[in-house]
């Protein structure tokens, strides 16, 4: 060992490298230790340990064998010559030219190594960025980032929640995306992006840096505001009480276990489920409760042969699973607008001829902004002459937002149509909450995970045009 050693210092290049690798281990180790015991270096004490200072290690350790297969070639060409073996440079600081050499070789040295971290941090910090992940591949991402841009995660960067924190999935999330830009600069992508992302990863790990199932308490009020076809465009009211969850103490059981629907998901079961790849059939489920006791619900529909099937334990995706990424229905992008005045509802069946213009297909954005307003201007032109020529400001506006409507919803160059993507929570534009509850998955016992509306919310209004229960709440 210790003429190997020795033999490291017989060749600049491997001494150097030995050096290298040495002083960057330190100074990783130290810092990591600091670390542990508290020590908080802010965040370039991270990145010159985890960014910068790896590369010189490698750096060094791929300079120590190259410097001994050089030493060895010059001690064997000076074997063959009879020369005696050349040692190292003298270097003698009383020499005010070497001293100069090496103080602007430190100085350069020292430069570059700022640079390199700078370039290192900046450039990890740019792949990490929001306007990477959704504009670079734009052709592709433009329909993600459009609804991403309207969601209520907005302000939140893609990689917090498709990465999070940790250098594992940091890496796997990089290796992920080699492959991606290989699949679009060759075409290779589907259309649409299928769904669901089956290597995400899970959401007690992203999700629940926010938000926890504890963190839901009693119930929530929830106001739906729809409009009838007709020519008034009546305006209809649901008013729900939503049970979202809190704890609650049973006697018996150890700690607390939650009700409400974010009883899914409390910490003391588990629950799993098998179903096909889209996980929208669903034919199996398994509750796993605080005191290790299974109970299994299975329907007698089967897969079908040949059908892909996986079993998953259930997280917060599995409601939530547009939570930033929203594609929303014709209706409902109809009634919001209308709500909130951006379409005029005095308009003569605007909520009916909306409809009808939106579930045209069209090849373009462009296509779909330019035909959506004329096939509205025609009709009231048509059918409603006065309200064309005293309302045409109101008539051209709600073409215009109709045809804004439909370019943030439907994106023909990735065939994402109406219903491209479905929104599992709750059950009214897909099965969402039906995919299980719908009385057919049954346990051995006889008991069935029950199609029971009162588990999850109470009706206080539905459809109603002056709900008493709002009057009474806002006297």
């Amino acid at each position: 060992m210790s003429r190997f050693f020795a033999s490291l210092t017989r060749h600049p290049l491997s001494l150097l490298g030995a050096a290298l690798t040495t002083a960057s281990a330190v100074v990783i180790l130290a810092i990591f230790l600091f670390g542990l015991v508290g020590f908080e270096g802010g965040p370039y004490s991270g990145i010159l340990a985890y960014l910068v200072l790896p590369g010189f290690f490698v750096l060094g350790l791929a300079m120590i064998p190259l410097g001994l297969r050089l030493q060895r070639q010059r001690e064997a060409a000076a074997a063959a010559g009879g020369a005696p073996v050349k040692g190292l440079p003298v270097i003698d600081f009383n020499v005010p030219r070497i001293r100069r050499n090496f103080l602007t070789f430190t100085g350069l040295t020292v430069a570059n190594v700022m640079i390199l971290g700078l370039v290192g941090y900046k450039g990890i910090e740019t792949l990490d960025s929001t306007p990477f992940c959704g504009q670079a591949c734009h052709s592709v991402m433009d329909p993600e980032f459009t609804a991403y841009s309207r969601s209520p995660h907005a302000r939140v960067h893609c990689v917090d929640c498709h990465i999070g924190p940790g250098a594992d999935w940091f890496v796997k999330s990089k290796l992920s995306g080699a492959w991606q830009v290989v699949s679009v600069n060759l075409n290779l992508y589907p259309r649409p992006i299928p769904t669901p992302v089956h290597n995400l990863r899970p959401a007690r790990e992203t999700c629940e840096q926010c938000h926890w199932p504890e963190k839901f308490v009693g119930d929530r009020l929830r106001v739906r505001t729809h409009y009838d076809e007709d020519e008034a465009n009546t305006e209809k009211k649901s008013v729900l009480l939503v049970k979202v969850g809190g704890l609650k103490r049973q006697d018996g059981v150890a700690g607390s276990i939650s009700q409400g629907i974010h009883w899914h998901i409390d910490r003391n079961i588990q629950i799993r489920y098998l179903s096909d790849e889209s996980r929208e059939r669903i034919y199996e489920v398994e509750l796993k409760r605080a005191d290790g006791s299974i109970e299994k619900y299975a329907r007698e529909k089967k897969p079908e042969a040949g059908e892909k099937t996986e079993w998953r334990t259930m997280d917060c995706v599995d409601c939530h699973n547009r939570p930033t990424h929203i594609y929303r229905l014709p209706q409902t992008e109809l009634d919001a607008a209308i709500e909130v005045g951006k379409i005029d509802r005095s308009l003569p069946f605007i909520k009916r001829e909306g409809m009808k213009a939106l579930q045209v297909d069209y090849p373009s954005h462009e296509a779909a902004k330019e035909g959506i307003a004329e096939q509205i201007a025609a009709f009231y032109a048509a059918s409603y002459p006065e309200v064309a020529r005293s309302k045409q400001a109101q008539v051209e506006a709600a073409g215009k937002e109709l045809g804004f409507i439909y370019s943030v919803n439907v994106f023909p160059s990735m065939n994402i149509k109406w219903g491209t993507y479905p929104n599992h929570i709750g059950h009214q534009e897909f099965p969402g909450c039906f995919r299980c509850h719908d009385d057919e998955l049954k346990s051995a016992s006889g008991r069935k995970i029950e199609q029971d509306c009162t588990q999850c919310h109470s009706l206080l209004a539905m459809e109603e045009e002056n709900p008493e229960i709002l009057a009474q709440l806002n006297p």
